[in-house]
């Protein structure tokens, strides 16, 4: 076991940024309005499997494409310096759809184990031991569970511009983590050559 608090907590940060869970807390209470009841353990659960699985078997699917964790890293950190943008910026680059009904797909995958959060696990793994990316993808679960379960709650206390500026911090430290699996994997494949 090659546990390390700093390798947890950098996963776990990642991880939080890019699925931005507190971010959707105004989609969750209306998708809440909508359906009457959102299952928040179904949904987490859901979602910790899918992130969980394509650590593991996410490699495999890629070798069988013909391309190595390194590249599939690079690109990875492509998506995460854009998602950082649209965060910081307050910009939409990839436009998603709403979706029209709620059930543990639309709210497990895409809102939480989204393409993100999926390319971001990936990413991870090029850089950190499997078992840090695994606690802190619980962890975010955890949280996950929390906003689902209190949405309604959380959004009477936490005001439009607290998520905001909260939103705005973490895309700039997504930013920085992007810039760094980019550098980082880059380099790996340049000596390659």
């Amino acid at each position: 076991m090659h546990l390390d608090f700093e390798q947890i907590l950098s996963c776990f940060l990642v991880l939080f940024a890019v699925i931005d869970i507190m971010g959707s807390i105004p989609l969750i209470v209306n998708l809440r309005k909508k359906a009457g009841h959102i299952q928040s353990e179904k949904a987490t659960i859901v979602a910790g499997v899918l992130l969980i699985m394509f650590l593991f078997l996410g490699e495999r699917m890629l070798g069988l494409l013909g391309i190595d964790v390194y590249s599939f890293a690079v690109a990875g950190a492509i998506v995460l310096f854009f998602i950082a943008l649209e965060m910081i910026l307050g910009i939409e680059i990839h436009k998603t759809e709403e979706p029209s009904t709620v059930s543990i797909v639309p709210i497990a995958f895409p809102l939480v184990a989204g393409a993100g959060s999926l390319t971001t696990v990936l990413s991870l793994r090029a850089e950190y031991y499997v078992e840090n990316i695994i606690v802190g993808i619980l962890l975010n679960m955890i949280l996950v569970y929390l906003v689902l379960k209190f949405a309604n709650k959380l959004e009477t206390y936490l005001k439009p511009g607290i998520l905001s500026v909260f939103e705005k911090v973490f895309g700039i430290i997504l930013l920085a983590i992007s810039i760094r699996l980019f550098t980082a994997n880059l380099s790996y494949l340049i000596e390659q050559l």
